[in-house]
Formats: C-alpha cells, sequence, structure tokens
C-alpha cells in the first residue's frame, strides 16, 4: 500500500492518518510504524527505511511526512517507491504541496492518492449530523447549523465540542450547546457588524459589551472587524465572481466568505472605503495617542 494524504483540511487529512495507522497497529507491533519528517531527515536515510526489510515483524509502515520540504528528496521520490519492499506499506502526509511540481504529479499518478478539501458551511452542517449518528447521537440539521453558526468552521473544534454535548445528552439540543459551548469571538463579531449594518445600534453594543466581558480585548475586537472589512471589499470588487470563487482565489475558507456575501451586497464601495478608512483612523490612534480604544470602538459601532 502506497498513500499520499493531502490538502487544505489538516482535520480531515490527520484524522485519516491515524486511522491508517491504527489499523496497521491493530494487526502488527506498534515498533514496526517508523515516521520520518523529511525536514529532519536526509533523503538517503527516507529511502533506506523505505527499501529495509520488516525487522522482528512479517509487515511495516513508514510515513513520510512533508516529503516536498525536502528538494533532494522530492527529486527522488520515484526511486523511493520503486524501492518499496513486500510488507511495507508507505504513505507520504503532505499537508501542504505545491501542486506545479513534477513531486505533485509523481504522487498523483503513482500512488493512491487522498485529498482531502475544507468543508463549507453545508458540508460541515451535514458532516455534524452524520458524527452524531455515529456516537449514537442524535442532532438535526438546525441544530447543527446553529452549532456552526456559534463557533464557527474550525472542524476540529467542532469535533470537539460535539463529543462533549454528546456525553452530555445524545439529545443533543439548541439549549444545550448554549449551556456548554462558548461563541467564536469572530462569529459573534460578524454578528455585531450585520446588526450595525441593519441600524440596530442597542443589539450592536450589547453584542461589544458581550465580546468585553469574555474579556476579549478591543484591540483584538478591531483586529476581526478588520477581517471582515477585509471580506466585504474583497467581495465588492468580485467583478461578478461567486463568493466560492473569490475564497478559492484569495485562499480563504469559502464559509466566512459566503456569509459576508449578503453584508456586502447591501454596501456600496465608497461605504466600504469609508468605513476602512475610519477604522484605520482609530488604529493609528489607539498607537499613537492615549485614544480610549472602547469608547472609539463604540462611536465607531454606532455610526456605521
Amino acid at each position: 500500500m502506497v498513500v499520499t494524504l493531502t490538502g487544505e483540511n489538516s482535520f480531515a487529512t490527520r484524522r485519516r492518518l491515524n486511522e491508517l495507522v491504527g489499523k496497521f497497529v491493530a494487526k502488527n507491533d506498534e515498533l514496526a510504524v517508523e515516521k520520518l519528517d523529511a525536514e529532519e531527515v536526509e533523503a538517503e536515510g527516507i529511502i533506506e527505511a523505505v527499501k529495509a526489510l520488516p525487522f522482528l515483524s512479517a509487515h511495516k509502515m513508514v510515513v513520510v511526512r512533508n516529503g516536498s520540504a525536502n528538494k533532494d528528496f522530492a527529486e527522488r521520490v520515484e526511486q523511493t517507491i520503486s524501492s518499496i519492499t513486500d510488507g511495507t506499506d508507505l504513505i507520504f502526509y503532505e499537508p501542504q504541496i505545491d501542486k506545479r511540481t513534477v513531486y505533485y504529479k509523481v504522487l498523483k499518478r503513482q500512488t493512491q492518492f487522498e485529498e482531502f478539501a475544507k468543508l463549507d458551511k453545508f458540508g460541515l452542517v451535514k458532516w455534524l449530523v452524520e458524527e452524531a449518528k455515529g456516537r449514537d447521537a442524535k442532532l438535526s440539521f438546525a441544530d447543527a447549523n446553529y452549532l456552526v453558526e456559534r463557533l464557527g468552521d474550525n472542524q476540529e473544534l467542532l469535533y470537539n465540542e460535539l463529543s462533549k454535548l454528546a456525553i452530555y445528552d445524545a439529545d443533543i439540543s439548541k439549549a444545550n450547546i448554549d449551556l456548554l459551548t462558548e461563541p467564536t469571538p469572530q462569529s459573534k463579531v460578524f454578528d455585531l457588524l450585520d446588526a450595525a449594518f441593519s441600524d440596530k445600534k442597542r443589539r450592536a453594543l450589547e453584542l461589544y459589551e458581550d465580546q468585553r466581558a469574555q474579556k476579549v480585548e478591543p484591540q483584538r475586537i478591531l483586529g476581526m472587524i478588520a477581517w471582515q472589512l477585509q471580506l466585504l471589499a474583497l467581495l465588492k470588487s468580485a467583478d461578478g465572481r461567486s463568493s466560492a470563487e473569490v475564497a478559492k482565489d484569495s485562499g480563504i475558507n469559502p464559509y466566512p466568505v459566503k456569509k459576508a456575501a449578503g453584508m456586502a451586497a447591501k454596501l456600496s464601495e465608497e461605504r466600504i472605503r469609508r468605513m476602512v478608512s475610519e477604522a484605520l483612523e482609530i488604529d493609528i490612534k489607539s498607537k499613537t495617542t492615549s485614544l480610549d480604544l472602547d469608547e472609539a470602538l463604540k462611536t465607531y459601532i454606532t455610526t456605521l
């Protein structure tokens, strides 16, 4: 077995690696697994590990991480694959890989190539529902959607929180989600801006105070506002491209881009420019004067 694991979805890639290693160890000795980081081991050492016959075991597994980062090894990857001995499983674990390289093309052509893309919002919701079923728990699509809205698109965080919820009560409800999870600041800052743009000033200020009560510093809130403004600017200058295309071109996860698309449609380019300019002015003054950043942000929010 020669497998390549790669893709932007680091959670799914790691999980698949652990699954393959776990299955191997269940049938063989744990000492028969050799893990090599190509950034730390010379190409010759990796090739020798692949060529060597299993010792004290009928089978062995070699896991090579970041092979693309080792120029010498990348150039000899075909030699490595052809050197595999009987009874040896080889896994190339490539969290990031340049698809323009010969190395990528060799792995794509000569290995069992498994690529894991990041999940969009719908994909995350569907995955959460299926994951809950696998734990003999029940999670509705509506509540899974709420969980993603509340926590964001970090799949590892969602996995950990789902585990906690399923242990607490197999019938996962919105009430228990509110009880056991904390909303991510980034998600709430988006709600804050949405409220401000909808002229719900009181709600926007409540959300701001909620962030401060959770000990989120004003500088961090300003940084998250700046990130949201960047998304709005990207979408406003999309020139007819869809939110999915904007996400792909900019290297940003599709979920927050899609979420910001509706807001961007309501705003003029001039208004976005003005908001960016005012946020920049607040940032500069907060670093060069005795500006009360808390009060400045509140004023900024209520005048959006």
